[in-house]
């Protein structure tokens, strides 16, 4: 029986990469929802949303996106400044937004997705939910196209996709894929080493992770592989490091994004670290595993970015090969601070006052940071303690 249409639906994540992003959900939830680190789904459950509901989501979306154009133009042309229920566009103007009570919930989501995508320049669109290219390739040809006859300005379509997921589709439909508009992958690697794959349940080994990396490429699409620094605890941590950058150097991805581990309360291993199955491993220990890591990779064009607040060093950022010394550089200095002044910069970084280490020389932000550590009575013998409890905010 065919599913009827419940309205506009918006996805639970997307990448932080894709903040001013137009959101399209494609499908519902995680189709594998094993990984034992992750419990953004758990207890939901994967389902496909037909093609026809997707269509119709960008036809939702495109009719208040030409209704707010034109009521940019018209607050530029009239030098408007009403205020009330009106709402910034970010180009000088302001429009009147409907009422809420003339909306429905969804058609509310539909809305303020269309603005915020306006007010962002609508360059790029993000499909949603975790893995996008498990539905039929004629079915995401036909959701692609749509979108750009819709949208013919936008210049990057993006999904997030498992890597067990492309090591299956034929190297024709990828192709058909980025014809079409598909032109970045977000892959979720997380780690290359067999036993950390194995001990998280991701349901992939390191030669799929390498496979499905370099079928993307191969495929003319731009592609993000996820690093999860920690992943591997104590135990295992210099192998998922250096099992990794192998992969990764054989993949040559576009970007390298960190992501450091965090433990949810409903993440499966969180039960495993509680009862000490699971040696977490602090900031410094996870500094050094990121330093072997970068060491490792050679041989790459990839550009690293460190664009989360769960990563210790924001600034980690750089071009292989030309800036791989400068990003390894900021690894040492932190490693060869006094404990006091490493502490310091760790509250200061997971409160949001500091994004890189010099902000350590700013009276203002070191004050205040010097006062969140009073407060908590933080120090260099608690503070992993401390900052695991502010990471449990951030996933």
């Amino acid at each position: 029986m065919k599913q009827p249409y419940s309205g506009f639906e918006l996805g639970p994540i997307r990448p932080p990469s894709e903040a001013g992003s137009l959101l399209i959900r494609v499908t519902r939830n995680c189709p594998w929802n094993h990984c034992r680190f992750c419990g953004i789904y758990r207890n939901r459950k994967f389902s496909l949303r037909p093609t026809d509901h997707v269509l119709k989501d960008i036809d939702i979306v495109h009719k208040y996106v030409e209704e707010i154009k034109t009521g940019v133009a018209q607050a530029n042309n009239s030098g408007s400044t009403q205020t009330g229920g009106s709402g910034s566009t970010g180009t000088g103007g302001k429009i009147v937004l409907p009422s809420p009570k003339t909306l429905d919930e969804n058609e509310q989501m539909a809305f303020y997705a269309a603005l915020n995508w306006v007010r962002n320049g609508m360059k790029s669109i993000f499909l949603q939910d975790s893995n996008s290219l498990i539905i039929k390739p004629d079915h995401l040809v036909e959701i692609l196209l749509y979108i750009r006859e819709a949208f013919p300005e936008v210049e990057r379509i993006t999904s997030y996709a498992r890597s067990h997921t492309i090591a299956r589709i034929k190297d024709i439909d990828l192709e058909r894929f980025a014809k079409a508009g598909l032109n970045r992958i977000h892959i979720g690697m997380e780690s290359a080493s067999d036993k950390v794959l194995t001990l998280m349940k991701k349901g992939v080994d390191k030669a799929t992770q390498i496979r499905a990396g370099q079928k993307v490429k191969q495929a003319g699409m731009e592609l993000s592989e996820y690093y999860m620094p920690g992943l591997g605890g104590k135990q295992l941590s210099r192998e998922h490091a250096l099992e990794s950058a192998d992969a990764l150097n054989q993949i040559n991805a576009d970007f390298i994004r960190l992501r450091t581990l965090a433990i949810p309360s409903s993440a499966d291993l969180f039960k495993d670290w509680s009862a000490g199955n699971f040696q977490k491993m602090g900031d410094i220990e996870v500094a050094r595993e990121i330093l072997l890591f970068l060491e490792n990779l050679d041989g790459i064009t990839t550009t690293i970015k460190s664009d989360h607040i769960l990563n210790l060093f924001e600034e980690l950022e750089g071009k292989f090969p030309e800036d791989k010394a400068k990003m390894i550089g900021v690894i040492h200095r932190f490693l060869n601070m006094d404990p006091r002044e490493q502490t310091l910069y760790q509250v200061g970084r997971r409160s949001g006052l500091f994004s890189r280490l010099d902000d350590l020389n700013d009276p203002g932000r070191r004050a205040m940071a010097q006062r969140h550590c009073s407060d908590f009575n933080v120090t260099p013998e608690n503070v992993d303690m401390v900052i695991n409890e502010i990471m449990k905010r951030f996933v």
